[in-house]
């Protein structure tokens, strides 16, 4: 916050001018890279194969590796505080993440998709998810600078999905999706005819010489569906932490881009992350209060905040906690099997 001002004897916060490390030419070259890491997996995924857990392992080393090296480039280059807020992010996104890799899990589990086929899968709701967080970065940092209550309304999303998270996790909801009750499937079930079995990575085939959908299209479209409840919780998540829009995007291009591989990586041990959601809310309500308690220190300077260092600590402490008590609490399961 830059200030404040009085209108009718009210402290009001003066509008924000967002203060960014993303030059014109830093834009380019990252949207570039990002752009050209895409093309790569599309090329990878081209000839659909089952990935083996040592090609999953070399691409998500890779996919840490560069996120890691960006994060020493930014210190360096900038400065300690741009990097901790870099790091918090990234640990953010890539938490918030490892969350919605469960959705693809039980998407790709209700469509029956191949094995050769899940990377393709995936790939396209990355793709779809990078372009759906540029809109909302856009759209936040664009709210950022002209209200000076967006920082309540970010507050509000956060904890408002922290407690969905948390009754969900509470009422063992089962991991079950019902593919005939989507709406999105419903459509496009109307709008063209679905074929029966995949043909391999085409999203349409012809039949009797009428062009139809295959049912990778039905779960690319459903997974595109889930990115954009995704881009609600995590754009400003990560706004809680830096303001700097070009920071947000960095950490939520290489948290996406690394999902793929992971996936893979992680697919066995998902199941036994049970209280994972117990964590994100906790990290989620958290940040919530920290986007409330910076709103208000621009209304009222002696209002504290929650400084990032601190942030970074409750964050990585949550979620080894969760991890140790899921892992613990699913021991037992895992060993009779």
């Amino acid at each position: 916050m830059t200030g404040s001002s009085q209108l009718d004897g009210w402290p009001q916060t003066s509008i924000l001018a967002l203060d960014s490390v993303g030059t014109p030419a830093l834009w380019a070259v990252t949207i570039g890279g990002v752009l050209a890491l895409l093309v790569l997996d599309f090329l990878i995924t081209r000839r659909p194969h089952e990935v083996s857990l040592r090609e999953a392992v070399g691409w998500s080393i890779f996919y840490i590796a560069l996120p890691l090296a960006f994060a020493v480039f930014v210190w360096l280059r900038y400065d300690s505080e741009r990097g901790l807020e870099y790091l918090t992010g990234y640990l953010v996104e890539k938490s918030l993440s490892v969350d919605n890799l469960f959705v693809f899990m039980l998407l790709l589990a209700a469509f029956a998709v191949p094995a050769v086929l899940a990377q393709r899968v995936l790939l396209y709701g990355i793709a779809g998810a990078l372009v759906l967080r540029g809109v909302f970065i856009a759209v936040g940092a664009a709210a950022l600078e002209t209200l000076d209550w967006a920082f309540l309304l970010f507050a509000a999303i956060l904890i408002a999905t922290a407690g969905k998270l948390l009754r969900d996790a509470l009422a063992g909801h089962d991991q079950q999706v019902d593919v005939s009750a989507m709406r999105s499937v419903r459509l496009l079930r109307r709008l063209m005819p679905v074929t029966d079995d995949y043909h391999g990575p085409a999203l349409t085939t012809r039949i009797g010489g009428r062009r139809a959908l295959t049912p990778l299209a039905l779960v690319v479209v459903a997974v595109l569906g889930a990115d954009v409840v995704f881009a609600v919780d995590s754009v400003p998540a990560v706004y809680g932490i830096t303001e700097d829009p070009y920071l947000v995007f960095t950490t939520n291009a290489f948290a996406l881009l690394g999902l793929r591989a992971l996936y893979f990586v992680l697919h066995a041990a998902l199941s036994r992350l049970v209280h994972l959601s117990y964590g994100l809310a906790v990290i989620l309500a958290f940040i919530g209060v920290k986007l409330g308690l910076h709103w208000a220190h621009g209304v009222w300077p002696g209002v504290p905040q929650i400084p990032t260092p601190a942030s970074l600590g409750v964050i990585i402490g949550v979620l080894a906690v969760v991890t140790a008590t899921s892992l613990r609490a699913t021991r037992a399961p895992a060993a009779e099997r």
